[in-house]
């Protein structure tokens, strides 16, 4: 452990790590009854949230049935899924979308779209229902293509507005606190020392509970649709105090990122294929009709698979989206966002094709919880994309992420009311002792080995994978956490090295599934076990008491 003697002190009824979908939601839920903190990183729209443009997978339309929802999350899953897990979070989709409409979401209705008025009756029957890969049904609710950011907004504002809620942006947790329970049986979180990005200084918070809501790991690759805090630093966090993880080796690579050399990460969102977008080689031709027979609209580890086999086969660097056949005042009106980024590169996506790549896009693996967000260490959750909860499987299928998110916030929230009154506050932890570390002077030893990592994983640890590829990138992890470590016990904490022992240890663990894993299956391909397993089981990793995995 490492205390100033100035170090400041903070104290609330429940602590959220993430300023996303999930934490918003979390405190919005939770503010009635408890005093809440939201941590963000840096400003408070840096999550993924924020840039997600899809949207929210929701049976709303009396075509659609929560059966076929369920029976299509289960498909995109590769039998990984649990079942139980992915009915809850489908019935309470409805509900869900209700509670987001009441906050003022602005999603598109089909009344500013097309003047329809068909499908469910109530509150929710205007709104303009799209489809993405893996779907049978059109059920995806959206705000145009900007769908994460005005869900961001309107929880952000309504988060602001509550005289419960306090939001402490540019606050980097660096590790939780917890205490041994007195009957010896576990553990229970009592808070989280934070560096204040402003002041340098690490603080104490105390909470009676913590939830983690800290998005993915995306960033251990070198391309990502992700911004740059999706370190993993709640998988990592959670890991380091004794919590298990399962399924890391299910990375989830976007098929449609935007090819160019001054557009970062600009993601291309499915919708496009799911309106008629079809993929084209350098040539013209159409390609996934020889891979899949849902062609543009399989799920995505499918279609990220055959881009990067014909990437690989033409030796081409991209291949192309093309849209251009819809009508011009269509696509300005349905993707404006996408319409408006492209053309600042130089594309008219009415006329022109969008060169694509492959991206790291999202972490299906994670901590490991409940229906309600609950891990194995008590007052502790882990919410949105850095949980476990069974409802991915084997490959995330679209948009049922954000879903997630509100629904096992809910469930959290709900939880936590129920143990609130009969929950105190822990009196004796330690500060921040770091009388024996020093300022660095020799910060490119960060930024050498970040940048080392992200390409051993791009390289290594990607959509194909083999055993010799994965031992090499596990050795080379290896030394890589061991010189970070070092560097960790010698320096005062920064944000870039915190977020890069964050993602060396998280690629240790998505090392160690992949390694574990002999077979073939959803986001992970292996040469060496091309085939499917009969009995599926999840990949589980239990921390040692020297913070090493073991399945």
């Amino acid at each position: 452990m490492k205390s100033s003697t100035s170090q400041h002190q903070l104290q609330f009824d429940i602590l959220v790590i993430g300023s996303g979908a999930a934490g918003l939601t979390l405190a919005l839920k939770s503010a009635d009854f408890a005093r809440v903190a939201v941590l963000s990183k840096g400003d408070l729209n840096q999550g993924a949230t924020f840039y997600a443009q899809g949207g929210i997978a929701a049976v709303l339309d009396e075509s659609d049935s929560i059966e076929s929802h369920v029976t299509d999350t289960l498909s995109a899953g590769v039998g990984l899924c649990h079942e139980d897990i992915v009915e809850h979070i489908v019935a309470e989709s409805a509900e869900s979308v209700k509670w987001l409409v009441e906050q003022g979401v602005p999603f598109t209705t089909k009344k500013n779209l097309d003047n329809s008025d068909k499908s469910l009756s109530g509150e929710l029957s205007s709104l303009h229902l799209t489809q993405e890969g893996g779907h049978s049904q059109r059920r995806i609710i959206h705000a145009t293509d900007a769908t994460g950011k005005a869900v961001f907004e309107t929880l952000q504002m309504r988060a602001q507005a509550h005289p419960n809620i306090e939001l402490l942006a540019d606050c980097t947790a660096v590790d939780l606190v917890t205490q041994s329970l007195e009957d010896g049986s576990g553990s229970v979180c009592v808070g989280a020392y934070v560096l204040n990005l402003e002041s340098g200084s690490v603080d104490l918070i105390k909470s009676k509970f913590v939830a983690l809501a800290t998005g993915g790991a995306s960033k251990a690759y070198l391309y990502t649709t992700n911004p740059d805090g999706a370190s993993g630093d709640g998988i990592a966090m959670a890991w380091r105090a004794g919590c298990r993880v399962a399924n890391m080796e299910f990375n989830q690579f976007h098929p449609t990122c935007l090819f160019h050399p001054h557009a970062k990460s600009f993601l291309i969102t499915e919708a496009l294929r799911g309106e008629g977008a079809t993929l084209e080689l350098p040539d013209g031709s159409r390609f996934m009709p020889n891979f899949d027979s849902r062609e543009e609209l399989a799920p995505r580890d499918i279609v990220a698979r055959a881009i990067d086999h014909e990437m690989k086969r033409l030796g081409c660097d991209c291949v192309y989206l093309n849209i251009s056949h819809k009508p011009a005042e269509f696509l300005a009106e349905h993707f404006p966002t996408i319409y408006s980024r492209c053309l600042e590169f130089g594309i008219d996506i009415t006329t022109d094709r969008i060169p694509v790549v492959p991206a790291a896009h999202y972490t299906c693996g994670g901590i490991m919880v409940n229906k309600d967000g609950k891990t194995d260490i008590d007052n502790l959750y882990a919410i949105g994309e850095t949980s476990f909860t069974g409802l991915h499987g084997a490959n995330r299928m679209a948009s049922n992420s954000l879903l997630e998110c509100f629904v096992v916030a809910f469930g959290a929230a709900k939880d936590i009311q129920s143990k609130i009154a009969s929950t105190t506050h822990s009196i004796d932890i330690d500060a921040w002792d770091e009388s024996r570390v020093r300022k660095s002077d020799d910060e490119v030893l960060v930024s050498h080995n970040w940048d080392e990592l992200r390409r051993c994983m791009w390289d290594f640890v990607g959509i194909v994978r083999n055993d010799e590829r994965l031992q090499r990138a596990e050795r080379r992890i290896n030394i890589l956490r061991e010189e970070v470590q070092n560097y960790y016990t010698k320096h005062r904490v920064t944000k870039d090295m915190l977020e890069l022992r964050n993602l060396a240890l998280v690629s240790e663990l998505i090392i160690a599934c992949a390694i574990a894993r002999k077979e073939s299956r959803g986001l992970h391909f292996t040469l060496d076990y091309p085939e499917l397993a009969e009995n599926p089981t999840d990949t589980i990793l239990t921390p040692s008491a020297a913070g090493e995995a073991s399945t």
